[in-house]
């Protein structure tokens, strides 16, 4: 909906409002005008129902004014005299309209100074916990948001089972843009699996401002861009166009910004033309081939820190160099030749059965393929164990990758990969690009989805909302999300740019770490409790200076309470 249309909506609602409730203003001592004034009716309403003035602001946050609302309602009925348990369900249950009835067919007395305490213990409650979900909903719309990481795609950074307190405001807070929906969730109910949210109406993007920009590094969770999953819970094969805000949430390191160039070599990020220097703490991992003297051993996996890991097979030469057999594998199954050297070629990838038992193929014992950071590759040169280590480094182009893919396959007119990719232009608000034929996949999804606009394509014709153009002028800025694991991530290197509008916010602190592999205590991970996600420097646990504070605190209630029992004796 536009800001037009929401104008419209919000004016209609005044009027109805004013038309239901202008005999209330008036028995109450006011003037009837008063009640289809927009805004000032709300504040001249809180003072006839002797509520605080600040509660008109409630009424305008999407999502929490869901709660106030029902809420308003029942307090503008009891404030008349209508405070039956039959009348509040009449006043929840027609969405207000119960108000406009009494307004117009009961004659009603104003009581002033009734008394504000719930009727029953029940209503109390009720109130209690409606206060403290709208206190809640507040806090994580607009400040601070609990996540916990899904996904290795930040390994070793952040891990499977860190719980995140993600900052809001240090990139602007968003206003929600699903103003109908269930509060402190996502884009589904748990346990139930079903939509959290109703999809209309849908309000104009708007964020606060930013107290910093996002900077290149950065950690920044925001919504996945091209989600088109059901729900977070229980997705099905049934394609759903998500509201922006209900998209999932990833959380990804932003390695490029709007204006950027970048160039992925070797798995290596270029920025302008340089390197990337990660800070201290980051840790990029790459799949390597690992070859060692003795079988595996769970003890050498251990003693470097391999989370993931990949059966490598054995395929007899002669079977491998037949031409049908390397079209199957490498086509079907992304398996490359590794090492020429033995008798066998070695092949790497994940292999169905019928193709193992079709080829004969063997688990290669002492090969592993397996993700490693450069520090534990450079710790393995001096292992005994170790006789060689080989990055795994994609060449030609690979299937699924941005923007060149059409029907599950890529395109020809680019070989890039994971590994090696671009140069490509970040988009920036305000800047200028040339549209032609070469161009127009990096910036389709850009110009349509994210921007809303008509995209017509005849030859090398292209029409933009129905003009003849060579270029086009983006109206956001665009971010570069990757993971840490640069081989098990699914990151922009396959869904493209993250828009501004789809930014959520910034992870801050780590305030529990549940390692599900771990027994007893050892699942969690004490290390990381109440450690920042950013800065310079390891990660440091602040989690004995909140004991400590703990322990003050109750050090502290304890002496206070007793101090006012014997000031009350």
């Amino acid at each position: 909906m536009s800001v037009q249309g929401w104008l419209l909506f919000i004016l209609i609602v005044q009027v109805i409002h004013g038309l239901g409730t202008w005999k209330l203003y008036t028995k109450a001592g006011r003037k009837a005008w008063e009640a289809f004034v927009p805004i000032y009716n709300a504040i001249v309403l809180m003072k006839i129902i002797n509520r605080p003035t600040w509660w008109t602001l409630l009424l305008f946050i999407p999502i929490i004014n869901l709660f106030m609302f029902p809420i308003i309602w029942i307090e503008t009925l009891r404030t008349f005299g209508k405070k039956t348990t039959l009348d509040m369900v009449l006043g929840v249950a027609t969405l207000g309209l119960y108000i406009f009835y009494v307004n117009y067919t009961q004659e009603l007395t104003y009581h002033a100074d009734r008394d504000l305490k719930a009727p029953t213990k029940a209503m109390d409650t009720l109130g209690s916990l409606a206060f403290a979900i709208i206190v809640a909903t507040f806090v994580h719309t607009y400040f601070i948001q609990p996540y916990v990481i899904p996904t290795s795609s930040l390994e070793k950074s952040l891990l499977i089972g860190d719980f995140l307190f993600v900052s809001k405001f240090n990139y602007g807070a968003r206003t929600p843009m699903t103003p109908i929906a269930a509060p402190m969730v996502h884009d589904s109910i748990p346990l139930v699996g079903t939509l959290s949210y109703s999809k209309k109406p849908q309000l104009p993007y708007f964020r606060f401002p930013k107290l910093e920009k996002i900077k290149n590094n950065d950690i920044a969770v925001f919504n996945w861009p091209r989600d088109t999953l059901d729900n977070m819970y229980n997705p099905s094969n049934r394609r759903i166009d998500k509201p922006i805000d209900k998209k999932t949430n990833y959380v990804k390191r932003c390695v490029g910004i709007a204006g950027d160039s970048l160039e992925i070599k070797d798995g290596i990020v270029f920025i302008n033309g340089k390197e990337l220097i990660l800070p201290e703490r980051a840790k990029p991992q790459y799949f390597y081939i690992i070859k060692t003297k003795e079988p595996l051993s769970q003890g050498l996996l251990n003693d470097y820190d391999i989370s993931e890991t990949g059966y490598v097979f054995e395929i007899d030469n002669e079977v491998w160099d037949k031409p049908e057999v390397k079209k199957l594998l490498i086509n079907n199954y992304g398996i490359e030749e590794v090492d020429r050297d033995l008798k066998t070629s070695l092949i790497r990838g994940s292999i169905s059965q019928e193709i193992f038992d079709k080829l004969n193929l063997k688990i290669a014992t002492n090969y592993i393929l397996g993700n490693l950071t450069f520090e534990k590759v450079e710790k393995m040169k001096s292992d005994s164990r170790i006789i060689s280590t080989k990055r795994q480094i994609k060449e030609g182009a690979e299937d699924g990758t941005f923007p060149d893919f059409k029907d599950g396959k890529p395109s020809t007119t680019r070989d890039w990969n994971g590994d090696n990719f671009g140069p490509i232009y970040i988009p920036e608000a305000g800047k200028t690009v040339t549209l032609n034929k070469e161009t127009l996949p990096l910036y389709k999804i850009i110009i349509t989805e994210y921007e809303g606009n008509t995209l017509e394509v005849n030859g090398d014709q292209i029409k933009i909302n129905g003009q003849v153009t060579n270029q086009y002028t983006f109206k956001q800025d665009y971010y570069w999300m990757m993971g840490d694991n640069r081989h098990n991530s699914l990151d922009a290197r396959y869904f493209g740019y993250t828009p501004e509008d789809h930014i959520v916010g910034k992870p801050v602190f780590i305030w529990m770490s549940w390692n599900s592999n771990g027994k007893g205590i050892n699942k969690i991970r004490w290390e990381r409790l109440f450690t920042t996600v950013s800065g310079d420097g390891q990660p440091k646990s602040y989690f004995k200076y909140f004991l400590v504070l703990l322990a003050l605190y109750f050090v502290g209630e304890y002496f206070y309470k007793k101090r006012k029992k014997e000031k009350a004796a």
